[in-house]
C-alpha cells in the first residue's frame, strides 16, 4: 500500500505525465484545443447578450493557456488592460463612472431590444408604448 507524492495527484503533475509520451501531447494539445475553441466560439456567440460573454471568452483562453504559450501572452495582456480599466474607471469621479454606467445599460438594452426584434419579430419598445397607453 504505496502512497504517491502530491505532485502526481495534482493537475499539473497529470498534465506533465501526458506530456511525458509523444502521442499523449499530441492528444493533449488536440483536446486543449479544441475545447478552448469551443468555449470561446460559445461566448463569442454570448457577447452580444446581457451576462457573461466575454468572461467566457476569458476562461476560453486561459483554458489554450495550460498548453499554448501564446494564449498565456495574450492571457497576460489581456489581464493587464481589464486591470487597467478597472483602476481608471474607479478613479474617475461619481459623475462620470454613472455616465459609464449609464452608456453600459443603454448598450445592453439596445442589444436585448435588437435580440428579441430579430429573433421573434417583437419591437419591444412599441409593446412597451402600448401597454403603457392601455394603462
Amino acid at each position: 500500500m504505496g502512497t504517491e507524492p502530491d505532485e502526481d495527484r495534482s493537475p499539473v503533475g497529470l498534465l506533465n505525465k501526458i506530456r511525458a509520451n509523444p502521442t499523449g501531447r499530441l492528444a493533449l494539445k488536440i483536446g486543449i484545443a479544441v475545447l478552448g475553441a469551443v468555449v470561446i466560439a460559445l461566448g463569442i456567440v454570448l457577447i452580444p447578450f446581457p451576462g457573461p460573454g466575454w468572461a467566457i471568452v476569458i476562461l476560453g483562453l486561459a483554458i489554450w493557456a495550460i498548453e499554448f504559450t501564446w494564449a498565456q501572452d495574450l492571457l497576460r495582456r489581456t489581464k493587464r488592460y481589464v486591470q487597467a480599466w478597472t483602476r481608471w474607471t474607479t478613479a474617475q469621479p461619481w459623475p462620470a463612472r454613472a455616465l459609464i454606467g449609464v452608456a453600459g445599460l443603454v448598450f445592453v438594452g439596445a442589444i436585448v431590444w435588437g435580440s428579441v426584434k430579430l429573433s421573434f419579430g417583437i419591437d419591444l419598445i412599441a409593446e412597451g408604448r402600448q401597454w403603457l397607453a392601455s394603462r
